[in-house]
C-alpha cells in the first residue's frame, strides 16, 4: 500500500471519528436545550434534535467527502502529516461552524418560542417631559 493510500485512510479515520463524537456531543447536549425551548415538549425536542444531528452528518461527511483528494505528491512520512496536518485543521474549522451554526438555530428556536410566551407589554403610567 502506498503512503498516499494510507494517508487518506488515517484522514477519513480520523475525519470520521471526530464529526460522529462532535455529533453525539451536540445531539445529548442539545436535547436538553431544546426541550427547554419547546416547553417541555420532548417529543417534537427529539425529533428536531435528530433532523439536526442527520444534517450535521451530511454537511460534515459531505466536505469530508469533498476535501478527500490531495495533488501534493507524498513521498514520505513528513509530507504525509504535513497533508493530513491541512486536511483535518480543514475538518475542525468546519466541525467548530457547523456547532457555532447549531448553536445559533438553537438560540433562534429558543428566542422565538420564549417571545411568544411573555405577556404583553404594559402601558406607561407617565411620559417625562422632554
Amino acid at each position: 500500500m502506498n503512503i498516499k493510500v494510507v494517508t487518506y485512510l488515517v484522514y477519513l479515520a480520523i475525519s470520521i471519528g471526530l464529526t460522529s463524537w462532535v455529533a453525539q456531543t451536540l445531539h445529548r447536549n442539545g436535547r436538553t436545550f431544546l426541550v427547554d425551548a419547546f416547553h417541555g415538549n420532548e417529543e417534537l425536542a427529539d425529533s428536531v434534535n435528530h433532523l439536526l444531528v442527520v444534517g450535521f452528518y451530511l454537511v460534515n461527511l459531505g466536505y469530508v467527502s469533498l476535501a478527500l483528494k490531495t495533488t501534493q505528491s507524498l513521498e514520505n512520512a513528513g509530507q504525509s502529516i504535513e497533508a493530513l496536518s491541512r486536511k483535518i485543521g480543514m475538518v475542525l474549522l468546519v466541525l467548530g461552524a457547523m456547532h457555532f451554526f447549531n448553536l445559533y438555530v438553537f438560540n433562534k428556536l429558543r428566542t422565538r418560542t420564549t417571545i411568544g410566551m411573555a405577556p404583553p407589554p404594559v402601558e406607561p403610567n407617565a411620559y417625562v417631559a422632554g
